[in-house]
């Protein structure tokens, strides 16, 4: 919903490429969906009305990389205008007021992302900052201008935007995630757990979020909330989270629970049997089983 909150009822969700329709699914009640078997390349995600048509047709586009990772995307729906305005107007994230942008800048955003998709990152990186530039305080520009320079391994300019995003809107959870992930890539695992968790609570269910909290957990030696977390990361995001097995794997295996560090390890070489890592998984499964 415009407000974070999940929502409740089905709504149909269709994958679609330039040829048309990829694959098609319906959201649970809690408004989670998942589409699997996905081939490397750029999709557009359309989320139809429900049943009652009290939302526009609202449309992401998302990059499917190669090498199995899982792609993410958070779509907040739209309402239908009454009379002329929003129908809960007072429940609309800052985030979400794309009218505010000045064109030249939104002109900009959306160069930038063209550019990120062909590959170009540091032309990409620059159309962001002429962006923010014309508007300051452009957070989805923020959020992927932090999440571009994170990907560089430019840490200390990615927290700068990322905590300029969240200091716009502070219940948007994009921009909370990915700080708390560069903050965990910087080893400042209480800084990042913090902003971790302030992600879990403008989104519970985020497979993602319940990963790098686990993992900051168990550099942060509380194994029993890093254990819960991990598995939460598994259970919300199935095989394509399957890196969480790969994690309590290493958590079990440091607490000397032999026989649960295997099951995780079977698990995570099921799900993954490609991963870059599985010649060194199925070398440690020989040594402790």
């Amino acid at each position: 919903m415009p407000d974070g909150s999940p929502l409740s009822g089905a709504v149909k969700v269709t994958l679609k490429v330039l040829r048309g329709d990829f694959g098609m699914t319906y959201t649970d009640d809690q408004g989670r969906f998942e589409l699997n078997n996905v081939t490397p390349g750029e999709y557009t995600v359309e989320v139809e009305s429900d049943r009652d048509r009290r939302f526009q047709i609202v449309s992401e586009k998302v990059q499917v990389m190669r090498g199995g990772a899982p792609t993410f995307v958070t779509i907040y729906l739209k309402e239908k205008p009454v009379d002329g305005r929003a129908a809960n107007d007072k429940t609309v994230s800052v985030a979400m007021l794309d009218q505010k942008v000045p064109s030249a800048a939104k002109r900009e955003f959306d160069k930038a992302t063209q550019l990120y998709r062909q590959g170009r990152n540091d032309e990409a990186i620059l159309a962001l900052r002429r962006a923010l530039a014309i508007y300051p305080d452009y957070l989805m520009a923020h959020n992927d201008l932090g999440a571009q320079l994170m990907e560089q391994g430019q840490l200390d300019q990615a927290e700068v935007e990322l905590r300029a995003a969240i200091k716009i809107d502070p219940k948007a959870f994009n921009p909370q995630l990915n700080l708390g992930i560069v903050l965990l890539q910087k080893q400042k695992y209480s800084d990042a757990l913090t902003s971790l968790d302030n992600a879990l609570s403008l989104e519970p269910s985020s497979p993602a979020a319940h990963l790098f909290a686990g993992m900051a957990c168990v550099k942060l030696e509380n194994a029993e909330r890093g254990e819960k977390e991990l598995k939460a990361a598994y259970d919300l995001g199935g095989p394509s989270l399957a890196i969480a097995q790969f994690h309590l794997g290493q958590l079990y295996l440091k607490q000397g629970k032999r026989d649960l560090a295997v099951k995780s390890f079977e698990s995570y070489l099921h799900d993954s049997p490609n991963a870059s890592n599985a010649a060194e998984v199925e070398k440690l499964l020989r040594t402790i089983k």
